[in-house]
């Protein structure tokens, strides 16, 4: 026999994610990589004195989870101890939110900025009670009149402030709402503490930024956090000088400087790759040339675990279209004012968002194009090709990120030049019932139609966008293949249902192409890193209904145990 194996798991239900969707019952790992994967008794053989082996005892086994598009820093500054959690079910109402904003006034100096994130409308009992009530400053003034607060809703797009919060910003009845933002005004002619969009800017510059120090720490947590997940690599979409007003400053530069200094201190625990953001939200082709200026990874650091492979860029999300770019307009409701809107864009916005995918293109990036709206999606896919005519390039994986509304047409037009689409089926999970309202039954039911995407040749990953949604694949799996509202159970979109296979590699190999990495990671393979993920249970006798519930085990990455629940 060959040198032994340093790890061997067998007795389990395999899903090795290859070409076939092949199942196997064992693998066996040496020196970080799979030596081999098959049955009991070949795997068994490979044990040696030293060899650790574990009885999966009929779980399920999967490839480590790809993550590819979760913001890593920011959700680990957005979590305790640095804001406060206040999304559901943590907290239930108004008043759940209040007296967790008091109890942190106990422990926070006077005068110091409180922060928070996940407050959800559709999820607080006095609205659901009164669909006129909405959080308001004085619900927050009550139990903090001295310390500034600031509470980010779960999407990202309104912020929630006191009194004081307002002083500070000097946002007063007067204060006119900025290009792309909303001041929500309330019937008394005064701010009512709720910023949309832009408008958040107004505040969020105010709030101190996290040091280098604080950044590597809150990566740490975060590291940790996804191994109890198994997730093993993720993708950071978007770090850079124009990530300075996004998520609190947790997209900046200084994210991707607290990366670095992890990965050359050994203590990064994941594969990270990174979109650069070289501009904000609205910037130009200049702003992109002069954000990308010494912006990167340096070359010691080893690229199998942080290295850059691409640029982002809004493609909406931009006044004058606030959130999607659509074709049609469409209405709000439930106080999502902030997503009302029209059809049209301005000819010169458009020419600006071609310039930009044709320089990061010509400069050799892969490009992450943030886009909704059906219009937004159709001018970025043409925008894709139209570069790719006057630079060739052969494999630049171009993807849209969200996607929502990709019609069949820009299906086709990505599958035929190799691009893809990363999309969110948490989110779809989490607000199925508010779109049937805002967009109206017929949109909202397409709404991120993964099916559909499978059935033209995309290369469909799906992510958690976390901190906007948890980093709990096994519902994001269970919503691809339910579309099931998490509100009322109401299934939105049956056609766009899809297999486990399929949602499965969404969150591997797929993913690991996106990364230009599925010859080396993403399936469970011989020669491929031992990065494994070891569920609870057997996934494939298992009612989708029950995935989100069933822990993972055991987390393996390049062949080291990161993570073992405790009892497993």
């Amino acid at each position: 026999m060959s040198q032994p194996a340093d790890l061997i798991l067998v007795n389990g239900d395999v899903l090795t994610v290859d070409a076939d969707f092949s199942v196997a019952q064992a693998v066996a790992v040496r020196d970080g990589r799979i030596i081999a994967v098959g049955g009991n008794a070949e795997i068994e053989a490979l044990a040696g004195p030293e060899t650790r082996t574990i009885d999966l005892a009929g779980r399920t086994l999967l490839p480590g989870i790809n993550d590819s598009h979760l913001h890593g820093a920011a959700w680990g500054l957005t979590r305790p101890p640095f804001a406060l959690s206040v999304g559901y079910p943590a907290v239930r109402s108004i008043a759940d939110i209040a007296e967790t904003v008091r109890q942190a006034t106990e422990t926070t100096p006077e005068g110091e900025w409180i922060t928070g994130l996940g407050w959800d409308l559709g999820y607080l009992d006095e609205v659901l009670a009164d669909q006129s009530r909405r959080p308001h400053h004085r619900d927050l003034d009550a139990v903090s009149p001295d310390h500034p607060v600031a509470l980010t809703d779960f999407s990202a797009h309104m912020l929630w402030v006191n009194a004081k919060a307002l002083e500070i910003a000097g946002i007063t009845r007067e204060t006119v709402s900025p290009p792309g933002g909303v001041i929500e005004i309330g019937a008394d002619g005064e701010p009512t503490g709720i910023l949309k969009e832009a408008a958040q800017a107004l505040v969020q510059g105010l709030i101190p930024i996290a040091s280098v120090e604080q950044r590597k720490e809150a990566i740490r947590s975060a590291v940790a956090a996804l191994h109890a997940e198994g997730i093993t690599s993720y993708t950071e979409p978007g770090l850079g000088p124009g990530g300075t007003q996004i998520l609190g400053g947790g997209l900046s530069t200084e994210s991707l400087n607290a990366y670095v200094e992890l990965a050359r201190a050994g203590e990064l625990g994941a594969r990270v790759r990174v979109l650069l953001l070289p501009a904000a939200i609205g910037g130009s082709a200049a702003d992109l040339v002069a954000g990308l200026e010494g912006l990167g990874v340096p070359e010691d650091i080893d690229p199998d675990l942080l290295s850059v492979i691409g640029v982002k860029i809004f493609a909406d999300g931009v006044p004058p279209n606030e959130t999607a770019w659509m074709h049609e307009p469409y209405g709000s409701a439930g106080g999502y004012g902030s997503l009302c809107v029209h059809g049209a864009t301005d000819a010169l916005q458009e020419a600006e968002l071609r310039e930009m995918i044709r320089h990061a293109h010509a400069a050799g990036y892969q490009l992450g194009v943030h886009v909704t709206g059906d219009r937004g999606i159709d001018a970025v896919v043409d925008a894709f090709v139209a570069a790719n005519e006057v630079h060739p390039r052969p494999d630049a994986r171009h993807y849209l990120i969200h996607g929502d509304f990709v019609s069949a047409e820009s299906l086709a037009k990505l599958a035929a030049h190799g691009y893809s689409v990363n999309m969110n089926p948490g989110i779809k999970w989490m607000t199925a019932d508010m779109m049937d309202d805002i967009l109206g039954k017929a949109r909202s039911e397409y709404q991120w139609p993964v099916r559909s995407a499978v059935e033209a040749g995309v290369a469909v990953c799906s992510s958690s966008d976390a901190p906007i949604t948890e980093p709990n694949w096994r519902q994001a799996v269970a919503a691809m293949m339910l579309r099931e509202s998490k509100a009322t159970g109401r299934v939105s979109g049956p056609d766009q249902c899809v297999d486990l296979e399929s949602a499965l590699r969404a969150y591997t190999v797929n993913p690991a192409r996106q990364d230009f990495a599925e010859s080396w990671k993403g399936t469970v393979e011989v020669g491929k890193v031992a990065d494994l993920c070891v569920l609870g249970g057997d996934l494939r006798a298992t009612d989708p209904h029950d995935y989100a519930a069933m822990p993972v085990d055991l987390t393996v990455l390049g062949g080291k145990v990161v993570y073992e629940r405790t009892g497993a």
